[in-house]
């Protein structure tokens, strides 16, 4: 170690929760304590640690006098260099968080929820009060792609982000894909190994990748968008039937959330559905708990980012990242790259986003069928790439794949579809991307 960071005051450090992920940045800022002061330029000490259940058992030996159940005292003391956010939610979690800023602390949290929810509150404190607000860690985990957006390719121009970003659901329909076993079974192994939690709503449902999705749309972009304009759609409905449909067309079924550039309107779009994709796009690879994000930018062409999306080392990983980062700027007096949001884009509604829809209809075997469903689609001006037609006895199954048109038009033509006498059921309705 050098004698420049021995003589160098220590950079105060404040957590604010000790659980899975906070005992790990715990146990990294411990064991890499002499490695973690020559990156930053000055020792990292942690000053306190708020939890509510002081008692409990941890998997590394934290010094009881750092330990607190009041974490607005220990947010408000004044002399934190850096705090650390790691409980989750959204209250008291904006509340400490914006009194760690307006008591001079930089900030570094993993809470999507609360970013997504009411980002602009926090960044527009952090520039009040000029400090840094840092949140690598909650998107994708230890994979790095908030930083190569706001930074990397800050003189690019993105056109779309599409990724895996919840490993919950990518692990679900991984093993419907590889194992034939139907959602139910495959959400009972991902909660048995630790993947999924008692309640996977908001894994399931897609609210956690919706909130990942308006924060990589608010960074690719350089515009604010929220949680409430990311169209969402989760996996619950998902069918062995469609798993197979999927292989049938060389596809898998993956978990996306897709945020995209419309440049003839100026305006963005983000959204998180199930789809059908391609075996050989890069993301039909991505298996298990993995996540991963597809980059497609002007100069730069694509770019992919892979690894582990979850789990408290890797959270950890991408924190302590986070953390390096705000202490070198302390150390400068400044801080570091702010909110981007100059452009102000509008947010496209889901009904005007370009897609392709597979269909699959359980109609009655007999003579004009085929060109009533093709009627159907035409006066919603849905072109149709291909159409496969199975006998049942009495009744016949179609297999209906579109060309890109509007969500709306595609949604109107399934409706008519619906009330027609001829179709006995619409039995799947998926969405197809990237191609």
């Amino acid at each position: 170690m050098n004698d420049t960071v021995n003589d160098e005051k220590p950079l105060k450090v404040g957590l604010l929760g000790c659980g899975v992920v906070g005992t790990e940045v715990v146990r990294i800022l411990t064991e890499q304590a002499d490695h973690l002061a020559a990156r930053v330029g000055a020792p990292l000490e942690i000053a306190g640690i708020a939890v509510r259940r002081p008692g409990r058992a941890r998997d590394i030996a934290v010094d009881p006098d750092l330990i607190t159940t009041d974490a607005q005292a220990l947010v408000s003391r004044g002399d934190l260099d850096l705090v650390i956010e790691v409980i989750g939610g959204l209250e008291p979690a904006r509340s400490l968080i914006l009194t760690a800023l307006e008591h001079g602390a930089s900030v570094v949290t993993a809470n999507k929820a609360l970013l997504a929810e009411d980002g602009p509150t926090l960044f527009a404190a952090a520039e009040k009060y000029q400090r840094d607000l840092y949140f690598e860690a909650a998107v994708a985990g230890a994979i790095p792609i908030l930083r190569p957006l706001r930074e990397s390719l800050a003189g690019d121009d993105v056109t779309r982000v599409m990724g895996i970003v919840n490993g919950t659901t990518n692990f679900i329909l991984d093993k419907m894909d590889s194992t034939g076993a139907g959602f139910d079974e495959a959400l009972e192994e991902a909660q048995a190994l630790g993947y999924a939690e008692a309640d996977p709503t908001a894994d399931i449902e897609g609210f956690d990748a919706a909130a990942k999705a308006a924060l990589l749309a608010s960074l690719a972009f350089h515009t604010r968008v929220s949680i409430a304009d990311v169209h969402r759609e989760g996996i619950t409905e998902v069918t062995a039937t469609d798993i197979a449909s999927a292989r049938e067309m060389g596809c898998v079924v993956k978990s996306l959330a897709i945020c995209e550039l419309d440049e003839a309107t100026d305006s963005v779009s983000a959204r998180v559905y199930p789809a059908m994709i391609p075996v050989t796009h890069p993301l039909a690879s991505v298996r298990d708990a993995y996540n991963a994000v597809f980059v497609e930018s002007k100069a730069a062409g694509r770019l992919m980012f892979y690894g582990r999306g979850a789990g408290g080392a890797p959270t950890a990983s991408a924190v302590l990242g986070d953390l390096v980062s705000a202490a070198r700027n302390r150390l400068k007096g400044v801080p570091g790259v702010g909110e981007s949001s100059y452009t102000q884009r509008a947010v496209r509604p889901m009904g005007d986003a370009m897609t392709r829809y597979h269909v699959s209809l359980d109609v009655a075997d007999k003579a004009g069928v085929l060109a009533a469903v093709a009627h159907a689609f035409s006066e919603h001006d849905v072109s149709i790439q291909t159409v496969r037609q199975e006998g049942r006895g009495s009744d016949a199954q179609l297999v209906v794949v579109t060309h890109t048109a509007t969500d709306a038009a595609l949604s109107a033509t399934v409706e008519s579809l619906r009330d027609m006498d001829i179709v006995r059921e619409v039995s799947s309705v998926m969405r197809v991307e990237g191609e």
